[in-house]
């Protein structure tokens, strides 16, 4: 029989509970990336980016109403038109990043790529806080959505919206597929409906039939009075009512975030994807501007109802189908300001990792968790949206200052790096790039500039304050893993010396136990040149009855004890002193073994000490010294529990020889034949029997290559659902193109070694 099912530790309550939720654990061998056409590509990477139309007309009208009165909605359509021309400037140069950048692209990679690291880890910090920023404003501006239809759920706003955060959290967790064709339908509803609002108030407009709002209801943001436009603070509305403005082009970076996932040729699919979103997304913002403009929609001071629901119902009307069809228009805006949302669990986790693997963040931001998403990476996002939320009070209003502030420095980075990189490459047609990157680096530098001016008393000035401390943090981790990872490198110095002869175990011992016992077990099993066992003696009578009971244990008997004065209680010196002595001699490596038990999580910490790890942490600065803290589970055999389940104690051969030692080492048995075709049908693994020829596939689990000193030898371990068995390949270093995970089709007569059923140099195949 070969080999059983693998052994695994008794989940904890912890692990019950995150399976219960989220499902059981994926195997990371299914994680791929889906390949998108460009439908599919258009609905899923431009929901974040085509929703903003949905609250950007409005967020003009928001600085420009006080301020300018009804004159407000003359100016709406010039300011709309201005912000247009910033997207195609915008749209042009993110042309050639998506053309370029086909692996990965963005204003942090570009950034990187054409200004090096720290310039690059500002476009990560406006990207991070941009990613935030969106789930929060998204996920307000969906509930301002489902308000505006019920308006008796008002007072719930701000929990829906936290609700809503921890929904996306939850989906995302389980590992939600960016690529899955769900996430593309809400864009196309919203876009649909979107223009049939526009067909109707076209139909509308010509007959004389779309109605005008009263500008006076209550509610209402109250109307300023006219003022000319030419005045000091008339100039700094405005420049407030475009910096608003802009927050409907956030989410054009998406596209270059997603080169990758794009059907090839993805350079230019992604290019044509692009242009079509920016069309779509001007095409929207235009037609909600021009609706509001004609229909007086005035922005309220709750955030509700919203202007884009103000123009469905003014264009819909008030008939079956209008009041039907103006439903219908809620839950599309909805469902696609939920999905804007929702990419950012997408963009966020991604960056942070690509940060990461740069040294950048912590490592921790780089694993992938139970349902192979990202999980560090979306709980962060998740928990920084949610104070964002709680602290704005979920007002899309105040959340627009912390937005496009850092969409537009990644506008800025992007363009000033694609111009830079066009004049130092100099290929064809380099001068009308260097042109269009350049204005389009300088006009979204401006953009910054006004928004940190214009926004700086309503939140941007916490976004000033808190990038330059971001980006020092970023820069000072990376320092730290830079000067760790110079510190662990193996130097010529460092490596191991062949004038080190003898190498001693010394067990520390502070009570005569089980856990000493086994201790002293495991010291034996390294083969020491000499075994002792040390205790420091911080009371004399203590002492003593160690003393005494190790000569009375049969099984310490061989090990000498010794006795070492420890006046003033300090082990970790005494333990330090000791190993100093010891290895006093440049020829002696030693081994300090600590019998670490390990009590009840609660009462063991107040109970016991833990002088095992106060130990280890000097000892670890010795050179030619190691500290082995040898664990022992003394709370298990309270409980009667075992920590293993399902474990076998080891392999059984079905049809043994009679009289052969199951367990002889290298006990290689096979027929001296030579190794045949592949027969027709495969064997399952727990089925191949001794000494008999087996064709078997599974996937590999393990490679172990034999020390460069010693004889070439490779084994791979295979597993099928039945078992696994492995196959040894003598006279070779390596498998090429073998890989762990990969699945592995071989042939060859079963023998064993030490008790396991092996396949020796079997014929192969790698299963693509």
């Amino acid at each position: 029989m070969a080999l059983q099912d693998h052994a695994h530790l008794k989940d904890p309550l912890s692990y019950k509970i995150k399976r219960r939720l989220l499902g059981n654990p994926l195997n990371r061998h299914s994680l791929g990336h889906q390949r998108l056409s460009k439908r599919f590509a258009l609905g899923i990477l431009s929901s974040d980016c085509i929703s903003s139309s949905a609250y950007g007309s409005e967020q003009i009208l928001l600085a420009l109403v006080p301020a300018f009165g009804l004159a407000a909605f003359a100016i709406l359509m010039p300011m709309t038109l201005v912000v247009l021309a910033v997207l195609i400037i915008v749209t042009l140069s993110y042309r050639e990043v998506v053309s370029i950048y086909t692996k990965s692209g963005g204003a942090y990679v570009v950034s990187r790529d054409n200004f090096g690291p720290v310039i690059a880890q500002i476009a990560a910090v406006a990207l991070m806080l941009d990613y935030v920023v969106t789930v929060a404003i998204q996920s307000s501006a969906g509930v301002d959505a489902i308000v505006s239809t019920f308006p008796v759920l008002h007072n719930y706003k701000l929990i829906m919206v936290v609700v809503v955060i921890l929904i996306l959290t939850f989906m995302n967790l389980r590992g939600v597929k960016e690529a899955g064709a769900a996430f593309a339908l809400p864009t196309y509803f919203f876009v649909g409906s979107m223009f049939v609002v526009f067909g109707m108030g076209i139909y509308r407009t010509i007959n004389g039939t779309l109605p005008q709002y009263d500008p006076n209801v209550e509610g209402a943001v109250p109307l300023g009075h006219s003022q000319g436009l030419v005045t000091f603070a008339a100039i700094f509305i405005l420049l407030r009512a475009f910096a608003n403005g802009g927050a409907s082009l956030t989410g054009l970076e998406a596209i270059s975030d997603g080169v990758t996932l794009f059907k090839s040729p993805e350079g230019v699919n992604a290019r044509k994807t692009l242009v079509v979103m920016s069309t779509l997304l001007g095409s929207l913002v235009f037609g909600i501007s021009w609706f509001a403009h004609r229909t007086l929609a005035m922005p309220y001071e709750n955030g509700t109802p919203t202007v884009i629901s103000q123009v469905a119902k003014a264009t819909l009307g008030q008939g079956t189908f209008g009041s039907f069809f103006f439903f219908i228009v809620q839950a599309t805006t909805m469902l696609i300001l939920f999905t804007g949302a929702n990419t950012a669990y997408s963009g966020f986790p991604y960056l942070v990792n690509f940060v990461a693997n740069d040294g950048y963040l912590p490592r921790q931001l780089t694993k992938r968790g139970h349902r192979l998403a990202f999980s560090n990476g979306i709980i962060l996002l998740a928990g920084a949206a949610t104070l964002l939320v709680l602290a704005t009070r979920a007002s899309v209003e105040h959340l627009v200052a912390f937005y496009a502030l850092g969409v537009f420095t990644g506008f800025s980075l992007t363009g000033f790096g694609m111009a830079r990189r066009a004049k130092r490459m100099k290929d064809d047609g380099w001068r009308a790039r260097y042109l269009i990157n350049l204005i389009s680096g300088i006009v979204s530098f401006v953009i910054v500039i006004v928004f940190a001016v214009v926004k700086f008393t309503e939140g941007a000035w916490l976004i000033l304050a808190i990038t330059p401390v971001l980006v020092i943090s970023l820069l000072r981790l990376n320092r730290q893993y830079r000067l760790e990872q110079v510190a662990l490198g193996v130097k010529k110095v460092q490596e191991r010396a062949t004038s080190i002869t003898r190498h001693d175990v010394t067990v520390l011992v502070d009570s005569v136990d089980v856990a000493t016992v086994g201790a002293i077990r495991y010291a034996r099993s390294l083969n020491p040149r000499e075994l002792n066992a040390v205790h420091f003696v911080i009371d004399d009578r203590r002492a003593e009855e160690i003393k005494a009971a190790w000569s009375a244990s049969d099984a310490l008997d061989d090990v000498p004890l010794e006795l070492i004065d420890c006046p003033d209680r300090r082990l970790p010196n005494a333990a330090v002193d000791y190993a100093i002595r010891a290895t006093t001699s440049h020829d002696v490596e030693l081994t300090l073994l600590l019998p670490r038990r390990a009590y009840s999580r609660v009462l063991g910490k107040l109970l016991h000490d833990q002088t095992a790890e106060e130990i280890a942490r000097p000892i670890s600065e010795l050179s030619r010294v190691v500290a082995t803290i040898v664990p022992f589970d003394v709370e298990k055999i309270i409980s009667g529990k075992s920590s293993m389940t399902n474990f076998d104690v080891g392999p059984v051969l079905e049809n043994s020889k009679p009289g052969m030692p199951i367990r002889a080492k290298s006990a290689w048995l096979q027929e001296k034949s030579q190794i045949s075709h592949y027969e027709e049908s495969l064997t399952p693994i727990g089925k191949i029997t001794w000494r008999r020829r087996a064709h078997v596939e599974g996937r590999v689990s393990a490679i172990r290559s034999a020390p460069s000193s010693a004889t070439p030898t490779v084994e791979v371990e295979i597993w099928d659902e039945t078992g696994g068995v492995t196959l040894q390949f003598l006279g070779r270093r390596e498998i090429a193109g073998l890989e762990v995970g990969a699945t592995l089709r071989a042939e060859g007569m079963v023998g064993e070694s030490e008790g396991s059923l092996t396949i020796l140099n079997p014929s192969y195949e790698i299963v693509v």
